[in-house]
């Protein structure tokens, strides 16, 4: 049953949207709308009632929130019976909605029953182990838990050794210590222009000059390395090489070539952030296996397995480099956490890691099939792999403007400016699909967007 709804706002005498949920409650409770009636789309109740798009979908998110109506990816919206939501305990019957967060690029979280419960039990049968799990351990993992990151390694196509191998407690730390092995306070390292913000702050915090260099579609631009290789002498050169952080380019084996030839010919490290090392099903070979050499591949589950899971694989150019890291890591951080070493070393032993990868890599390219079908073409980039977007705003819009916009409808979205290593920061938002939020939660947050994207900032203003 489709619904030709048009609500009288007026006799709310209370903000637009406010007044919107209020008619759909009052309509539900006295039987005008009936359970299984679809409602007007967002973008038709705006045209009937002669308001901002931005409103209209904020009423419908206040009355998701209040147990009132449910959105069907790729059918509509549609009234819920009151009886089957009270059931579900929301606060007006159904569970509460809250506001889509696309500002915390994190995988999306597995939600099919068997795998769960997979992941619950393997959590629980550690508690057999718990008294030694509580104890101080050796820095570095257990032979069975480098068994299990040399394992995970080579189902990226690192081959490496147990001497060159450090389990750290998240890529952060593994980062800020091969930063601190690799350059000296007034050092230079070079960066992409966009970039990760985390290496802009650990640059900070060791009082390293960054530098950056300038990208195209591909990534770094090679030529604009070899330049700065001249004028800066850089000590090191970080990279975020596959699915990047934020602009989600991937550098190809012939630019990886590239940079490497550079690299040797000017004698400078390199810094791999493989942050999404199992996720792209055909990546190209790392710079870990291209140049090991002068290499230091860091890769953290968090973006593959969980971000709460800080856990990170070092691996050094040669075991002779390893040691002082080991030594700087164990005295910043004692060890990485025992349960989340543990954890991670049964997932991949035993499957689950995979299996997770597996639901990461569907579930992504799931949301990824929604944006396309929804935001403008032009106006974004994205990989079908990943689980973030790269937007860049059409002209008249500013990125604190759209992140405002999308505040206002109850949309966290993040502005170029924290990923501009120099310069003006582009006009570009960075979108993130996973996390908590359901696909369903993901298109309405999309269509809002995308109206947005679509039409001028003038008819967004909410200001008096």
């Amino acid at each position: 049953m489709t619904g030709g709804w048009t609500p009288d706002l007026k006799r709310w005498g209370k903000p637009h949207y406010l007044a919107i949920a209020e008619a759909l409650a009052d309509d539900i409770r006295t039987g005008r709308l009936t359970p299984g009636t679809r409602l007007p789309t967002q973008r038709a109740l705006a045209e009937a009632l002669d308001l901002n798009f931005t409103t209209v979908s904020r009423g419908y998110v206040e009355a998701h929130k209040r147990g009132l109506i449910e959105g069907r990816v790729g059918q509509g919206t549609f009234v819920i019976d009151p009886a089957l939501s009270a059931r579900s305990g929301g606060a007006a019957g159904a569970p509460r909605v809250g506001p889509v967060d696309f500002t915390m690029n994190l995988p999306p979280e597995p939600d099919a029953p068997a795998l769960r419960a997979r992941m619950q039990a393997s959590f629980a049968e550690l508690s057999g182990d718990l008294a030694n799990m509580l104890r101080y351990q050796g820095f570095g993992g257990t032979d069975d838990d480098k068994e299990a990151a040399l394992r995970w390694l080579k189902g990226r196509g690192v081959e490496t050794t147990r001497e060159r191998l450090l389990i750290c407690p998240g890529a952060h730390s593994a980062l800020f210590s091969v930063l601190g092995q690799v350059a000296r306070p007034g050092d230079t390292v070079c960066a992409e222009r966009i970039t990760y913000p985390g290496i802009r702050a650990l640059a900070a915090h060791l009082g390293l000059r960054l530098v950056d260099l300038p990208m195209d579609r591909h990534g770094v631009d090679p030529d604009a390395f070899a330049a700065a290789c001249t004028k800066v002498a850089p000590k090191a050169i970080y990279l975020n090489p596959l699915l990047q952080n934020p602009t989600t380019a991937t550098l190809s084996r012939t630019r990886r070539e590239a940079i490497i030839a550079v690299a040797r010919r000017y004698a400078v490290t390199i810094i791999e952030d493989d942050a999404y090392a199992r996720i792209c099903p055909t990546p190209p070979p790392s710079f870990a296996e291209l140049a090991p050499e002068i290499t230091y591949y860091v890769a953290g589950v968090a973006k593959c397995l969980g971000a709460g899971l800080r856990l990170a694989f070092l691996v050094a150019p040669s075991a002779r480099s390893a040691l002082p890291l080991a030594g700087a890591l164990r005295a910043a951080t004692v060890m990485a956490s025992p349960i989340s070493t543990a954890l991670t070393t049964r997932w991949i032993m035993d499957g689950t890691a995979d299996a997770i990868v597996q639901f990461v890599r569907e579930e992504s390219a799931a949301r990824q099939r929604i944006v396309a079908s929804l935001l403008p073409a032009g106006t974004y980039t994205a990989d079908p792999h990943g689980f973030h977007v790269w937007i860049t705003l059409p002209e008249g819009w500013t990125r604190s403007a759209f992140a405002s916009q999308g505040r206002s409808a109850g949309l966290g979205v993040v502005g170029s400016d924290p990923f501009c290593v120099a310069g003006t920061p582009p006009e570009a938002v960075r979108l993130c699909l996973g996390g908590p939020s359901t696909r369903q939660q993901i298109t309405h947050g999309l269509e809002v967007l995308a109206h947005a994207l679509e039409g001028s900032p003038a008819l967004a203003s909410t200001y008096i």
